[in-house]
């Protein structure tokens, strides 16, 4: 998953966007906030797997799972949703660009149970779209569909993931409000990496908002979460 903060470079100076993400998210400027959020939403009913989860991932220097609590709510949702006696047969598909991002979070994940509901593929996902729409019977299966992956693809993903999403089911965007850059004006003092996918996001957020095949909702928690309803 993407993580936001301090941009960090290549050892051969290049700049790499990639950055380390801060203890709260970038539109609430308060730690002291961001802890209440917490100890009121998160911490009173967190299961014990969450819990380690978000110990492991906070103390890496990318925090590249989930240290928030947005993600860390729609992650705790998942597996509370796999583990329930009287829903129907439920599986994950997650990708990533890098397996050892996965295998942080495996052991924790294999303790709560649920690694076997879990299929996992390492590389870019565009070709596993693309792969995925060749056969009929992917075609409007999809529940839910959370991303939150490099922006500069954001809308490719999109193209895609409507076909694989079923009418009824949600895409969840992370990362929607982009450290408030959205409505930052063109000679904005922005950090690199901000200001490189910013009209990505912008590019994205216009077309949700034309798209007739979806009904959508901005919520403007972490660094802004779009949530797509397909209606047709």
């Amino acid at each position: 998953m993407a993580s936001n903060g301090s941009e960090v470079k290549h050892q051969n100076g290049k700049d790499n966007f990639r950055h380390q993400e801060v203890g709260h998210k970038s539109l609430l400027q308060s730690d002291a906030l961001y802890q209440y959020i917490l100890e009121t939403s998160v911490y009173p009913k967190e299961p014990k797997c969450m819990k380690e989860l978000r110990e492991i991932t906070a103390k890496h220097p990318w925090n590249l799972m989930t240290t928030s609590a947005d993600e860390g709510q729609f992650l705790n949702m998942l597996v509370k949703l796999i583990n329930a006696k009287n829903t129907m047969e439920i599986g994950i598909l997650a990708m990533d660009i890098n397996r050892d991002n996965y295998e942080i979070g495996l052991p924790v994940i294999e303790k709560a149970g649920v690694a076997h509901k879990i299929e996992f593929k390492e590389g870019p996902a565009l070709p596993v779209l693309d792969q995925m729409l060749q056969d009929e019977k992917n075609h409007g299966t999809y529940d839910f569909i959370f991303v939150d992956a490099d922006k500069d693809n954001y809308l490719n993903y999109h193209k895609r993931l409507i076909e694989l999403i079923k009418v009824g089911g949600l895409i969840g965007y992370d990362n929607t409000l982009w450290n408030g850059s959205v409505v930052a004006p063109p000679d904005a003092p922005l950090r690199k990496y901000v200001r490189y996918y910013k009209d990505f996001v912008l590019e994205l957020n216009k077309a949700l908002a034309v798209d007739s095949r979806i009904e959508i909702c901005q919520l403007p928690v972490g660094d802004g979460i779009t949530l797509c309803r397909r209606t047709t």
